[in-house]
């Protein structure tokens, strides 16, 4: 298979399914900053951390793939001819966001309460994992204005959500494992 097509040479590319658009559309913007995401997970997932995290991570980025794949599908090519759907893989579920939410607590068992924003950095892992939730809030931002203007499964943007909640909290895991300082915001008084 051949890496380059010329197919986009004008600035347009095509979406799942055969139509074609501006590189610049919504759409785009969407699954390619999951893609961003994506690879910032694993830059992350390359650091020295515990096995079991490096496995949530790898399943994380086979679901951004997934969701991905879900964002790069118009609404009015998702099914075939025959009344299939285009796509014939697990989609972003329930299952996938529980995942999240379960990690996300087991995590915070083991942190100090949080009384304060923290600032991102202390340790090169946590600013990798500051910098990942930080893309996630973006594609999340742009994943919620493509909603305004076509359907989106409702359960992508759940995802985004709570995965950049996991990974703000895994930021502060990241902290303690560290055993890096958090610092807290803590704004200064006007004179």
């Amino acid at each position: 298979m051949k890496i380059y097509t010329k197919t986009g040479d004008k600035g347009q590319t095509s979406l799942f399914g055969g139509t074609r658009v501006p590189k610049y559309n919504i759409r785009i913007e969407a699954y390619g900053t999951t893609d961003e995401l994506n690879a910032y997970i694993g830059l992350l997932r390359d650091q020295d951390i515990n096995n079991h995290i490096k496995e949530i991570l790898l399943k994380i980025q086979h679901d951004l793939f997934t969701l991905g794949a879900m964002l790069a599908t118009p609404p009015e090519k998702e099914l075939l001819k025959s009344g299939k759907e285009r796509l014939k893989i697990e989609k972003i579920n329930e299952a996938k966001i529980e995942l999240l939410e379960n990690e996300i607590d087991a995590m915070n068992e083991e942190l100090p309460p949080m009384t304060h924003f923290v600032l991102p950095g202390g340790n090169p892992i946590v600013s990798y994992c500051h910098i990942a939730r930080c893309i996630c809030r973006r594609a999340e931002r742009i994943t919620t204005q493509l909603s305004d203007e076509s359907t989106v499964n409702p359960q992508i943007l759940m995802y985004l959500n709570r995965l950049s909640d996991y990974l703000f909290v895994l930021a502060r895991k990241l902290t303690y494992d560290t055993k890096s300082l958090e610092i807290k915001w803590i704004p200064e008084k006007e004179n």
